[in-house]
């Protein structure tokens, strides 16, 4: 039965009612406990010494007189007070209040509370939705510090701190629900000091790849889903971060040739209620609740606080294949959503502390899509998350971070600010400001969209990039300026403020959208699999299914989809900037046309690994790792400077040329012409910088043809000044990678370009 503090609405009455009528509850006094089932209630406690306030969250270490215990440390800057809630195997509970206020943290060290004890806290204070004060001492709360989670969220109506089925659902947000939630959520575990080192412990700079910016070539991947379905991990590890780490999982990543993982949210996370009731999953986990645990879903030898160990294992194993670890990392928003949202951890510890209100503080304001943002100007919050990065960087042992929604967090009071304190404390922080640092730079805000903004420490997720490449593969580019400037580095968007090229993240594909596969096999989104009546999900997807919509036993449309999928492979691989693949595309991976599979925690969503067993998508990955082992051997194909244009050496040969499909230098009235060919000369000799010994950087040159017409080109190659001959090295009509070049070819002959073809020539004497 609900136990619903307050009264439903007065129908005589504003539709807006007063506090008293619906929302205010008894006086509550601190460190007093609420109504609770009496199995929650136990006579155990023990003495709670007053601590430290220093650090946050549950810290096991040794304590005054040699006593081994637990500190306990909690912001809560508007409460009234709060208890730590210990739960032993049975779920049995004791509750201890916290007596000491420091600076708005509640603190207190319990003896002999050790490594592998379960807790949660309560929080007393006003229930008061209409001023944003949502305190319920009924409700569990997770430490926003937990280092560790154990238990899932399910969340049925006792974990919501207001009533969630009351009949006037524009109220019921309004009305304090007082049943208790401890045995439905999940309970933070007090993990050893001995599983976190700390910064000059194992994780020396010394031990990570730190493998430059410019040479990077990140790799895209879903912790579970990559390895879920992999014959060649035990399936006891498959979907795990153990799994991860197994010499098979590594062994293809190696092949490839890529230098960095980009791993979907690892941090803890819940699955929305909306997904629960359709018999789903979120998969993607992109709904955060813990920004220290390592998802306990994802362990593969228990959630008692072993995760954390296995998670460092996990990163040690990808540094010795000289693989750096990013995470993909959900500080706009959490999984408590918005008011009529469940009551999980933050919105119960304050409310208006965390989050940013509308001018209604019943209301949220969401920058996210997500029903609510955190608040980042606010000291706390901007303490919770920069304490979160610098504990996996140090502690942890990761690389860097890709910021989901990045332009949420850049937003000062409303607009997005590039001298918001978030970007502020970014840049000075001795420990972030060497990491990598990757923004989605944009919201679903007024003036969200930033690619291009960020400033001089970060790079970007480029979609210009994205839109550029599909555009012109599908033929649907109006003329060759945008690629122009997205195939070398895009300096219309970051040669300022000493920028370089690598701050573009080129990507063609990501988790959300069509896979590479798909994106030349549908031209409409299937989401029904999702349970949304295919409303979800974009209908902008810039694809071309190429004559059919699906699969087809056509071989002529087969032969012509693979083509495709090699010329954007190469495309995206032969482009200045950070190339990003996404785990699968590399061998033909396809999600059947769903463009929005967040929620599809099945084969649908995990690597198919069966398809080696193809020659042709085999053939597809030995091109893939090819071109990357192509672009790891020339420094001009992954440059650290933009392209001037000019001559850069005595012989007045320029940097960077671009031709016709006549073979002539552009003018500029070519850029404004259509047109589905471009070639750029890509010269060796001078280029900017030096290497490590201060010695000048000179590579071989290269002529990179573009071809997206239906029809042959004959294409003269450009002699003097740029070349006396070529070797084709890259030829992407056949599905058969040239080992080796063929016989050099003189400068000036005319060659054939088949349909939708990319060529990469190299320079060479005249033969």
């Amino acid at each position: 039965m609900t136990q619903a503090t307050g009264h439903p609405a007065d129908p005589a009455r504003p539709s807006r009612p007063a506090p008293g009528q619906v929302s205010e509850p008894p006086a509550t006094t601190p460190g007093t406990r609420p109504t609770a089932p009496a199995e929650h209630a136990s006579p155990r406690s023990r003495p709670v010494w007053p601590g430290s306030p220093q650090p946050l969250g549950a810290r096991y270490h040794t304590g005054p007189d040699g006593v081994h215990g637990t500190n306990f440390a909690l912001w809560a800057g508007g409460a009234e007070g709060v208890e730590i809630c210990l739960f032993d195997d049975d779920g049995h509970e004791t509750r201890h209040p916290l007596t000491e206020l420091t600076h708005e943290i509640w603190h207190g060290f319990l003896p002999d509370v050790r490594p592998g004890q379960r807790y949660g806290y309560r929080v007393h204070g006003r229930w008061d939705p209409w001023s944003g004060a949502r305190w319920n001492p009924a409700k569990v709360l997770l430490d926003p510090y937990a280092r560790a989670v154990d238990g899932d969220f399910t969340l049925p109506p006792e974990v919501y701190g207001h009533v969630r089925d009351w009949p006037e659902q524009h109220l019921a947000d309004t009305v304090r629900d007082d049943r208790d939630s401890a045995r439905h959520v999940p309970k933070g575990v007090v993990v050893h000091s001995g599983d976190t080192s700390g910064p000059g412990d194992e994780w020396l700079d010394d031990r990570r790849p730190k493998t430059p910016w410019a040479d990077t070539v990140l790799y895209e991947l879903h912790v579970r889903g990559f390895t879920k379905r992999h014959p060649g991990v035990p399936k006891e590890l498959r979907g795990t971060y153990a799994g991860l780490a197994h010499p098979a999982a590594l062994e293809h990543l190696t092949r490839l040739g890529v230098t960095a993982v980009e791993l979907l949210p690892v941090h803890q996370f819940a699955h929305e209620d909306h997904l629960l009731r359709r018999d789903l999953r979120n998969y993607w986990g992109y709904n955060s609740i813990g920004y220290f645990a390592p998802h306990a879903g994802y362990a593969a030898h228990g959630s008692r606080g072993s995760q954390v160990g296995e998670f460092r294992d996990m990163v040690r194993a990808l540094h010795r294949a000289g693989i750096e670890v990013i995470l993909d990392v959900v500080y706009n928003h959490t999984a408590e959503a918005g008011e009529l949202g469940p009551s999980l951890s933050l919105r119960g510890i304050d409310n208006r502390g965390y989050y940013r209100l509308g001018d209604d503080p019943r209301r949220y304001a969401d920058y996210t899509g997500c029903g609510n943002t955190l608040h980042v100007v606010q000291p706390q919050v901007l303490r919770l998350i920069t304490d979160s990065l610098r504990y996996w960087v140090q502690e942890m042992g990761v690389d860097g971070f890709r910021f989901d929604l990045a332009a949420a967090l850049a937003r000062s009071m409303h607009d997005v600010d590039m001298l918001s304190p978030f970007l502020a404390v970014i840049a000075q922080d001795p420990v972030l400001r060497r990491v990598k640092l990757i923004a989605e730079p944009w919201d679903v805000g007024d003036g969200g969209y930033q690619v291009g903004a960020f400033p001089p420490l970060w790079t970007e997720w480029n979609d210009r990039y994205r839109d550029a490449v599909r555009d012109f593969w599908r033929g649907a580019l109006p003329d060759v300026r945008d690629l122009g400037y997205r195939l070398s580095g895009s300096s219309d968007l970051y040669a300022w403020g000493g920028r370089r090229p690598y701050a573009s993240v080129n990507f063609i594909t990501a988790h959300d959208g069509f896979t590479l596969r798909d994106l030349v096999t549908y031209n409409e989104k299937h989401n029904e699999a999702n349970g949304e009546d295919n409303r979800d999900g974009t209908d902008d997807n810039r694809s071309w299914n190429c004559g059919a919509e699906g699969e087809s036993e056509d071989e002529r449309i087969n032969a012509l989809r693979r083509r495709q999928l090699r010329n954007m492979l190469t495309t995206l691989l032969l482009s200045t900037g950070v190339p990003m693949l996404v785990a699968g595309d590399e061998f033909g991976r396809t999600q059947q046309g769903n463009n929005n599979g967040y929620c599809q925690d099945n084969e649908l969503g995990w690597v198919d690994w069966s398809l080696l067993r193809e020659p042709g998508w085999r053939r597809l990955l030995d091109l893939t790792a090819r071109l990357i082992a192509l672009r790891r051997a020339h420094p001009v194909l992954r440059r650290k400077a933009f392209f001037s244009g000019r001559p850069q050496g005595p012989d007045g040969l320029r940097d960077l040329a671009w031709f016709t499909a006549e073979g002539a230098e552009m003018t500029e009235d070519d850029w404004y012409t259509p047109g589905t060919t471009v070639a750029m000369f890509l010269s060796g000799n001078d280029i900017v910088g030096r290497d490590v010994r201060g010695e000048e950087i000179t590579d071989d040159s290269f002529l990179l043809l573009l071809h997206a017409g239906h029809e042959p080109l004959d294409f003269p190659l450009p002699g003097t000044p740029w070349a006396d001959a070529y070797e084709l090295l890259v030829d992407t009509d056949t599905e058969s990678p040239r080992p080796e070049p063929e016989r050099a070819v003189t400068a000036g002959t005319t060659v054939t370009v088949p349909p939708r073809t990319v060529h990469l020539w190299r320079v060479a004497r005249r033969p």
